[in-house]
């Protein structure tokens, strides 16, 4: 004997009930089958009382929704004498429906009885049209009118199920040998006779109750999903089914908002340890999720992470508590008596304060309900009133796992630290089944993705970038992002996702990530025009776990955000120089920022392009070691300009070429000024610890009269022209002595400057080839021979592969 229980989406439309017939079919031994209402129309009854109760004649058109839609139904998927006859049970049901709405509407008043009449016939419509789309279907197939098996009995103001009553009705009921007996779900009776429904979940709990009195070999339940998810999939792209759990997971989830089961099912099925198979009436090859006294184990110390919004926390402090026996039996006694139920208990253990967590609808009645019971220690100062604080939720991380194992706390609440997610209140069962933590609402989605992806996804870990600047570098960057994609995810199990884009023009933003290769097509192509105010609010609303926000451009604007973004725990990787660069309190602010909110401000490639140049002062600092000098050629682009002028070129000719080839900035006067160079012997000396400002950087000026103040293409290159003279002189004595020239930077004894210097070829930097960069760092442990860092310092590709470099640092740190 089987028991299927069919939910509202099952047999939603036509073709839904049609898929439920092939299901059916597929069954070789007798079963009881179980339907819901239609799809949404409990919710259109519940609607209709509303509107009745206030007084609102607009519940007539309401129900004449109700009763075209399941005319539609009826006749889309029976033959024109069986439909004609049940739209006829439709319609005669509609006319009592409506009877009773009039009633209502004259009262003007709702009462629970009331409320049960009305949200049962759902139901009663329902039924009409699956029974005889059976019996049309199937022969030897009869149907039990759910409120002559399933009976409630009134305790504390709640119908409840009278489990014996229940059991011997069902029992004498659905004795016979029918192949398919069809009954409805949520639908009962009082002992006392009047029609009652089981609540939220009651189609689930009308099946289990049957299965467990008959003494089923499993229950099943069809719904619109593949399963129980690891997590809700709305909530999180790659959840995925779980192929078992156990009654006692089970529960575990359902209480903290899992919506496949409810709690009440599993009570009936457990205590007879009856199999109850989730399935999906979509995709019924698919495996689904098996629920049984002792599943198999997946591998996973955690099977599921679950979330429940809309949640209040209410507080009880004061001194008066400590050692002072009964206040927590008191507190819960008088929420008991108002029928507040607590979700979550956390007590500190100072024994100073008691905090629940309870629906937020019942969180005013809360209050006055403690602050009443604890009166006389309120005057007296004891206790303080209760404290009521909203906008919250709990996530639940689930599993048996979780027993065998240490140290599952500490990695969960890390990866919600890493992610910027205040905990407010922890619960953990002496059963170590459930970890609970209360984080705020705006939080959960996060919560919710940072713990999925931490214990259930241990094939990737993702890594969300929003990317800024789509130019050279933002476009070598993405090339390397893709060209690279699979790799990671084969070897290192990170799967990196472009989810924003944006560029001076366009942006654009999707919380499934941008996958295209012809990713400027799509980027132009968007219908949003680039607002980096509404960017960074759109990649903070999302909210999305190990987010990063890419800047691959050289903007002031952009860069002013960066306390915004590092705020709200999304970490920074920059090629841009200018918060770097800025004034030295702003320069520290973020530095202490990402501290803080336990993120990454990281920017390698402001200085060097791709060489570890930041990265080994960093550690020579945090290792003990001190700087006293450090010497570099530090523009890429200018070393080019030179080699190529000392090789033969004209002036003017090597620094067009350098701005083809992309070596200079967007704006090329920022490398021929110094200011490029200025920047990065200011970051450098920066992270040597030592405390400096642009302005106390010297420049030496290498030409013999001023640039242009503005940049302009179509006089660029007659304005470099003028210089042509000069340096033709220059280079004629540079050669003549065997030397080279470069732009050098140097610190030394408190002093910064930049300078053009001739070197011969003695000097370390006299064989420097196209764009080499080269940093010298004399320091302690470097006294006599400096560490020597050198290779290629300018170009879209290296600057990428920094940029790539650093978002790789991250995910290690």
């Amino acid at each position: 004997m089987k028991v299927l229980k069919f939910g509202g989406t099952s047999v939603g439309s036509a073709d839904s009930i049609r898929a439920v017939v092939e299901i059916i079919r597929r069954q070789d031994e007798p079963l009881v089958a179980v339907f819901s209402a239609l799809a949404g129309i409990t919710n259109k009854l519940t609607d209709c009382l509303k509107l009745a109760s206030g007084k609102d004649d607009n519940y007539l058109s309401v129900l004449d929704d109700i009763e075209n839609r399941h005319v539609e139904v009826a006749t889309q998927v029976l033959n024109p004498e069986s439909a004609h006859k049940v739209i006829g049970e439709i319609k005669a049901l509609k006319t009592r429906l409506k009877d009773i709405l009039g009633g209502i509407s004259n009262i003007g008043e709702i009462t629970l009885r009331s409320t049960d009449l009305v949200l049962g016939f759902g139901e009663q419509m329902s039924i009409q049209i699956i029974y005889s789309v059976m019996a049309e279907n199937f022969v030897n197939v009869r149907y039990i009118d759910a409120r002559n098996i399933i009976f409630t009995k009134l305790i504390n103001g709640v119908e409840r199920v009278e489990a014996e009553v229940t059991e011997n009705a069902i029992r004498e009921k659905l004795k016979s040998d029918s192949a398919i007996t069809v009954t409805s779900g949520y639908i009962s009776s009082s002992v006392q006779g009047y029609p009652t429904t089981l609540g939220r979940g009651g189609s689930d709990f009308t099946a289990s109750l049957i299965a467990a009195a008959l003494d089923a070999d499993i229950l099943e339940i069809w719904t619109d999903v593949s399963g129980i998810y690891t997590a809700d999939p709305s909530y999180t792209e790659d959840a995925y089914p779980i192929p078992e759990l156990s009654y006692a997971e089970v529960l575990e989830l359902s209480h903290f908002g899992a919506k496949v089961i409810y709690p009440p099912t599993i009570q009936p099925v457990m205590k007879k340890k009856i199999p109850v198979l989730v399935k999906n009436t979509f995709a019924p090859a698919d495996t689904g999720t098996r629920i049984s006294d002792s599943p198999s184990w997946n591998g996973n110390v955690l099977k599921a992470v679950s979330a429940i919004n809309e949640i209040c926390l209410v507080s009880l402090t004061g001194t008066g508590m400590v050692g002072v026996v009964g206040i927590a039996a008191r507190m819960f006694t008088a929420l008991a008596r108002n029928n507040i139920n607590v979700i979550l208990i956390t007590q500190a253990s100072s024994e100073q304060s008691i905090c629940i967590a309870i629906d937020q609808k019942s969180g005013e009645k809360a209050t006055e309900v403690l602050n009443e019971e604890f009166e006389f220690e309120i005057q007296t100062a004891r206790v303080k009133q209760s404290l009521l604080e909203e906008g919250y939720s709990i996530v639940a991380m689930v599993g048996e796992g979780m027993k065998y194992s240490v140290g599952i706390s500490g990695q969960a609440f890390s990866a919600l630290g890493k992610n910027g997610i205040n905990i407010h209140a922890i619960a953990q069962g002496s059963s170590e089944l459930n970890i609970s933590a209360v984080v705020k609402t705006r939080d959960c989605h996060k919560a919710v993705n940072a713990i999925h992806q931490e214990f259930l996804l241990s094939a990737n870990k993702i890594i969300n970038l929003f990317i800024v600047g789509t130019g050279n570098v933002g476009t070598a960057f993405v090339k390397q992002i893709f060209s690279q994609s699979e790799f990671f995810v084969r070897e290192y199990q990170t799967d990196f996702r472009i989810t924003g884009l944006a560029n001076s023009r366009k942006m654009l933003i999707r919380s499934k990530s941008i996958r295209e290769q012809d990713w400027k097509r799509t980027l132009m192509s968007s219908d949003r025009g680039t607002n980096l105010e509404e960017f960074i609010d759109e990649m903070v609303r999302l909210n999305l776990p190990n987010s990063i926000f890419i800047d691959n451009t050289a903007n002031a604007v952009v860069s002013a955000l960066y306390e915004r973004i590092l705020s709200k725990s999304i970490s920074i990787v920059t090629c841009n120089k200018i918060a770097a660069s800025s004034p030295y309190d702003n320069f520290l602010r973020l530095k202490r920022m990402a501290v803080s909110k336990r993120v990454h401000f990281r920017f390698e490639s402001n200085v060097a392009a791709g060489l570890p140049v930041i990265q080994t002062i960093d550690n020579m600092v945090k290792t003990g070691d001190q700087l006293s000098r450090i010497e570099a050629v530090l523009s890429g682009s200018l070393n080019f300009i030179f080699n190529n002028y000392c090789n033969g070129m004209k002036f003017s000719d090597s620094v067009l070429k350098a701005m083809s080839e992309g070596y200079t900035e967007p704006d090329p006067l920022i490398d021929l000024r110094g200011d490029d160079v200025s920047r990065k012997l200011l970051i450098l000396v920066r992270e040597a610890g030592i405390k400096i400002e642009a302005s106390d950087i010297m420049f030496e000026s290498y030409l013999p009269h001023p640039l242009p103040e503005v940049f302009v293409t179509g006089t660029f290159g007659d304005q470099m022209r003028n210089y042509d003279e000069y340096f033709e002189k220059l280079r004629e004595d540079t050669v003549a002595r065997n030397a080279r020239l470069r732009i050098i930077a140097r610190y030394e004894n408190g002093k910064a400057d930049i300078y053009l210097k001739e070197v011969g070829v003695s000097h370390p930097f006299f064989y420097l080839e196209g764009n080499d960069n080269v940093v010298s760092i004399y320091s302690k442990r470097y006294p006599d021979q400096p560490l020597i860092i050198k290779g290629a310092g300018a170009g879209a590709d290296v600057t990428a592969a920094g940029i790539f470099a650093d978002i790789l640092s991250i995910i290690n740190n």
